[in-house]
């Protein structure tokens, strides 16, 4: 491996740490929302929005950061991201309040839609042609580190607090437990920010800022002397083409030229989140409780979870640049449609029963004398089961202990279930995950890419939004299998658009993309 493509990787990497940041801020709230529902009282759309917050000012961030980007430069744009989730992960330790911790989630929110589609673009205008998907696909990479860390950190807090060691009982692991999980975070912000400032600006943003001599130079650190010189002529006369010559705008995004672009953009965007993805990565713990294995086992599976991401996204880094886009894709869909069809079957198999045994083991906090009115009654399914719970604790107790009771009553095929979301999140991370941001860095021209990377991004977190905060509403009204049908469903209406409308785009530069598609 020659060093210019080890300064490629290295630069790369260091970029997509913004990935990590970006995973770990949204998935850690999967370990904290057991322990704040009763802390804070909420309803079961507050813990929606509890998950869900982070998600609706990334939108807003999204929005901001591409035109911000295109004037001000990708690499400052990140600078600024690191600090946001620097203040949110403090902040949201710390929060008092419900009302705060929201406040400070959705700061950190801001730098979640600044990271998410400012790292991919950055890597896409520095990286050669025929490496650019693997490379882009290195922040899809670090989103699912930051996930399965997440997991794991979690899954460490949580042991630490049950731990009697006095170092644990010192540092408060057990009182402020889903306090460590959210501030642990700060480390590596701080850490994404001091290495920002070795990474070089953009080439291709340089050319837009009329700094050829600086773009050549950078360029010439990732190719030979004869590509740089080659892709930067290519660069310029793409940007003097373009006939309005003026500033890009929001509404360039809807001209009819931009219009088959756009609409491949929207596809992909819309139907990564709408098949349920962050909603079992965000809410494992929760899913997993529902199987009855306890809460231990549901934080360890949640991290088997972060494991399997992982691995099937670097199976996905090491294939997208051979077998292309479109055939991830597609093989990708079927699998999610099949898994989620499998976790929908499994959970319409479960039956719930609190047996003599079951009610003897329960916290001494459950009322024995009530709960016993349902010793022995078999419920088919998980909505009577939570609703017989309400009418003999009531509701506020309820709220406090269904997980406790599932837990205890559940009688379903787990290995099924655990099967079926592995599968799930296996097909998802090395299809539709990373290779819509590959897609999305690739589609758009040069001079108005932040402005429609933003457009589609905000669409695709529009969506994730929506799904991470019905969620808990969704299973506590439709329950477990039809809220898993109805993702299974829309992913195979997903795969029937995706064979349709989107092409392949490996081994082409941007400039030649421009060229086939845009009109």
């Amino acid at each position: 491996m020659s060093s210019k493509q080890l300064y490629t990787i290295r630069i790369s990497a260091i970029v997509a740490l913004g990935g990590f940041l970006l995973g770990f801020d949204a998935s850690v709230i999967s370990g904290v929302v057991k322990f704040i529902e009763p802390e804070f009282s909420l309803t079961k759309i507050e813990l929606g929005w509890a998950v869900s917050s982070i998600t609706l000012t990334a939108a807003l961030g999204m929005i901001i950061a591409g035109p911000m980007s295109d004037k001000h430069g990708r690499r400052k744009l990140l600078k600024y991201a690191a600090l946001l989730f620097t203040i949110s992960a403090l902040g949201s330790a710390l929060a008092g309040s419900f009302f705060w911790l929201i406040i400070f989630r959705m700061i950190g929110g801001l730098g979640v839609g600044a990271a998410l589609i400012i790292a991919p673009m950055y890597i896409a205008e520095v990286a050669p042609p025929e490496k650019r998907g693997q490379l882009v696909s290195f922040n899809q990479l670090n989103i699912v580190i930051g996930i399965s860390v997440a997991f794991f950190t979690n899954y460490l807090i949580l042991k630490w607090g049950s731990s009697d060691a006095q170092w644990t009982k010192t540092l408060g692991f057990e009182k402020w437990n889903w306090r460590w999980m959210l501030g642990i975070e700060t480390l590596p912000a701080i850490l994404y920010y001091i290495s920002l400032k070795v990474v070089p600006r953009s080439p291709r943003w340089l050319m837009t800022q009329n700094k050829r001599k600086e773009a050549l130079e950078v360029m010439k650190m990732v190719v030979s002397e004869e590509a740089a010189v080659f892709q930067i002529n290519a660069v310029e006369q793409s940007i003097n083409e373009d006939k309005n010559n003026q500033k890009a705008k929001f509404g360039d995004v809807f001209k009819k030229s931009m219009r088959k672009v756009i609409i491949i953009g929207l596809i992909v965007g819309v139907f990564q989140q709408i098949v349920g993805i962050n909603a079992v990565l965000f809410y494992a713990p929760m899913i997993f409780e529902q199987t009855g294995i306890g809460t231990d086992a549901s934080f360890i599976q949640a991290a088997l979870v972060g494991v399997t991401n992982l691995g099937f996204t670097i199976v996905a880094m090491l294939v997208i640049d051979k077998f292309g886009r479109k055939p991830l894709l597609i093989f990708g869909m079927i699998g999610i449609a099949v898994c989620l069809f499998l976790l929908s079957y499994g959970f319409n198999e479960a039956t719930y029963t609190l047996t003599q045994d079951a009610i003897a083991n329960l916290p001494k906090e459950i009322n024995q004398q009530q709960i016993s009115q349902l010793q022995d009654k078999v419920f088919e399914n998980d909505l009577d089961f939570k609703a017989a719970i309400i009418s003999t604790l009531g509701e506020e107790n309820a709220r406090v202990h269904e997980g406790t009771l599932v837990t205890a009553s559940a009688k379903m095929n787990t290995l099924l279930i655990l099967m079926g979301i592995i599968g799930f999140v296996g097909a998802f991370a090395m299809s539709i995950g990373p290779v819509m941001w590959v897609l999305f860095s690739e589609l758009f021209p040069n001079k108005i890419r932040g402005v429609a990377i933003s457009f589609v991004g905000l669409v695709n977190l529009g969506v994730a939004f929506l799904v991470q905060l019905l969620f808990p509403w969704e299973l506590s009204v439709l329950g477990n299998s039809v809220t898993f049908l109805i993702f299974g469903v829309l992913a195979v209406i997903g795969l029937v658009f995706i064979w349709f409308k989107v092409p392949e785009t490996k081994g082409k530069s941007l400039e030649e993309l421009e060229t086939l598609l845009v009109k």
